[in-house]
């Protein structure tokens, strides 16, 4: 993995959030990728819930600064950076105070799903993409986890299809069962979508009662899929194995590295 370039982007990534199945695994595979000498960038959103001071969060003033538009809105964009205890590893945080300053992730007090969890997920994809274009850094593989990154395939696939940046990498996700999406109104995520000239064909899966659309969005939109929980659900099963691209199966926290490593090299690249 020497030298080779991955740009991990996480919905949840610990020790910023609490250790799930899906942040455990945001964290511990660009770590092991890093000890093996691949160059790593690391992303998530700066979530109202993470502590700034604990994890020593500060701005990066030269990649804040840009308006991002949302649904015709313009939405400031602020990056912020901390470095992953006892590892020489960063992670950027993908920040606007109307999206993510409150004190949760994806719902409410009383469970609510956040009614604009769709703009969030578009900001966070976007966001990224400008941040990676103003550090002028091409990755060769770009590897997805987590439900508010299910966005970012199908965003460089479309929406950023021009750009020379990424017309070489190649797109990872490692799909898991969320439980639920974050998303509530499907047709005001469709309307926002189109309003970025994202082909309706791509986002059919949104007008279906399928629960998972959103990790399909990313799988459809991937250059090869990792499952990245055991005993995923028959709807993302299915999906996985309709597509004629590299899949890597479930592989356990205590000896995924070997495996990671060979599917990247080899199947991947």
């Amino acid at each position: 993995m020497k030298d080779k370039r991955i740009l991990y982007i996480s919905s949840e990534l610990t020790p910023y959030l609490p250790e799930n199945e899906v942040s455990k695994m945001a964290f511990e595979v660009p770590k092991e990728m890093h000890h093996q000498g691949a160059q790593i960038r690391m992303f998530m959103p700066r979530f109202g819930v993470i502590n700034e001071r604990r994890h020593q969060l500060h701005e990066v003033i030269r990649l804040s600064g840009m308006n991002l538009i949302i649904n015709d809105m313009d939405m400031p964009l602020i990056i912020k950076v901390a470095s992953v205890p006892k590892e020489r590893m960063q992670v950027y945080f993908i920040d606007n105070d109307e999206y993510f300053r409150r004190k949760a992730v994806f719902t409410d007090e009383e469970g609510k799903l956040f009614a604009d969890n769709d703009e969030r997920a578009i900001f966070f994809a976007k966001g990224v993409i400008e941040t990676v274009k103003k550090l002028n850094w091409s990755p060769d593989i770009i590897h997805i986890h987590g439900w508010m990154a299910s966005l970012l395939p199908l965003y460089i696939k479309e929406y950023y299809k021009n750009d020379p940046l990424f017309a070489d990498s190649k797109i990872v996700t490692s799909a898991f069962n969320y439980g639920t999406t974050g998303i509530l109104d499907r047709e005001g995520l469709i309307n926002k979508m189109k309003f970025d000239q994202i082909p309706v064909e791509k986002i059919d899966c949104l007008k279906s009662s399928d629960e998972d659309y959103f990790v399909r969005i990313a799988i459809e939109n991937s250059d090869a899929v990792i499952e990245g929980g055991e005993n995923l659900s028959e709807e993302v099963s299915s999906v996985i194995k309709d597509l004629d691209i590299p899949v890597l199966e479930y592989q356990p926290l205590e000896g995924f590295t070997d495996a990671y490593s060979d599917f990247y090299l080899n199947k991947v690249l």
